[in-house]
């Protein structure tokens, strides 16, 4: 269903992408990204890379630098998106998509309204693509139109935090032109679902809860989440070495910047995570 949803998507982005491309801007934030881009990839050569140990200290740089640039608005996105499935009211859903309202307006206006609130509502709880699926079983179990499903789900392309880090590479002229395209393209393809599965009679239903989605257990995800947390271990001592034998150290230092409002949230938030598992762990859930 994401899936083939997903290619719907991509077909009516690349029209508005046609029909709408601003050159001049792409050309802009292209040379902007050069700019920022390391030395090291003018000489690129997968082949040479992968059997040097430079080449997997630069994994590990890159791995690192990566989560440098996002960590903030994925930590402060996922906290908000728990809270918001856990703590919001069922009335509020009922409130916003309408759902009270069936019989008193057309199918076809509460339809698109769904598929256009959602977004919205996907871009105020800052939900990303690993936070999607609980709230959306929510708003499944409240009544929401399948259309106001799906363009919740796909949302995840347009939500502040991808903005925010598409602003960082491109600038926000460009980060909001593509935001602007994939709320056009997302609400149009959640529509076409919406009416195709409905005239095919396979819209799918669920009766599964959020607790049945969003809960932390001792299973198979948890012990794979600690072997890639090794992986992780293991990349950012890479990228150590990198910086030790690149003498990178003193450049960082010049580039550090005070502590801003957006860290200061982020490390909020990660304390009050981190009070909350060590209070699981001690009740025993």
């Amino acid at each position: 269903m994401e899936v083939f949803g997903g290619l719907i998507l991509i077909g009516i982005s690349s029209v508005l992408i046609k029909m709408t491309y601003p050159k001049h801007w792409f050309k802009e934030a292209r040379e902007m990204v050069e700019d920022q881009a390391d030395d090291e990839e003018s000489d690129f050569d997968w082949r040479s890379r992968i059997r040097s140990r430079k080449g997997w200290n630069l994994v590990g740089h890159s791995f690192v630098s990566d989560w440098k640039m996002v960590w903030e608005e994925i930590l402060i996105g996922f906290t908000i998106a728990g809270f918001v499935a856990v703590l919001v009211p069922t009335g509020v859903w009922e409130s916003i998509f309408l759902i009270g309202a069936r019989g008193d307006l057309p199918d076809w206006l509460i339809a698109l309204e769904n598929a256009a609130i959602a977004p919205f509502v996907a871009a105020m709880t800052f939900i990303g693509s690993m936070g999607n699926i609980p709230i959306a079983t929510v708003l499944n179990a409240n009544g929401v139109l399948f259309a106001g499903i799906m363009g919740f789900i796909y949302s995840d392309l347009m939500v502040p935090s991808l903005v925010m880090i598409n602003a960082k590479y491109y600038g926000w002229r460009v980060a909001l032109y593509i935001a602007a395209v994939m709320y056009v393209s997302i609400v149009v393809t959640a529509l076409i679902l919406n009416y195709l599965f409905g005239a095919l009679g396979i819209i799918p239903e669920s009766g599964r809860k959020v607790a049945d989605v969003a809960q932390f257990s001792f299973d198979y995800t948890f012990y794979m989440n600690l072997v890639f947390i090794g992986v992780a271990a293991g990349l950012f001592w890479l990228h150590r070495r990198h910086h030790r034998e690149a003498h990178m150290d003193h450049m960082d230092h010049k580039m550090k910047k005070r502590i801003g409002p957006k860290r200061i949230i982020a490390l909020l938030f990660l304390t009050v995570l981190l009070i909350g598992l060590g209070i699981f762990l001690v009740t025993g859930g």
